[in-house]
């Protein structure tokens, strides 16, 4: 799973181009509905990776937790076909990055191995 390359933090650090972007990104994720279910946006990433394997194994048991819950509240919203009540949709303050440091690290973890396998020792 690559990062790739992101605007996110060009868009940042410009505050003429984030007071423009942020409100239209608010909209869009109102829009995708995983709000309303309850679920945060690293809920929705695929766990059949093998690095968001490694990531998960790092949550903190709170973390754990409140993500069962999560996926256990949306599950029965999704059964009975009623949104949750608006209060207890996740704000967008509430919407935070929860995954995604573990999931960088398990990255540089990665590279780093991969560099350690494949060097080579010359002798001079």
């Amino acid at each position: 799973m690559a990062l790739g390359y992101s605007l996110a933090g060009w868009i940042k650090s410009s505050r003429t181009l984030s007071k423009y972007i942020k409100p239209v990104a608010n909209w869009y994720a109102d829009l995708a509905g995983y709000r309303q279910m309850g679920l945060k946006y690293d809920d929705l990433l695929v766990e059949e990776s093998p690095t968001v394997q490694r990531a998960l194994n790092r949550l903190t048991d709170r973390e754990r937790y409140d993500r069962a819950y999560r996926f256990k509240i949306a599950s029965h919203s999704s059964l009975t076909h009623k949104p949750l009540p608006k209060e207890q949709w996740v704000s967008a303050n509430e919407d935070k990055r929860y995954l995604k440091p573990h999931v960088e690290e398990v990255l540089k973890e990665n590279e780093e191995r991969l560099v350690w396998d494949t060097m080579t020792v010359e002798r001079k």
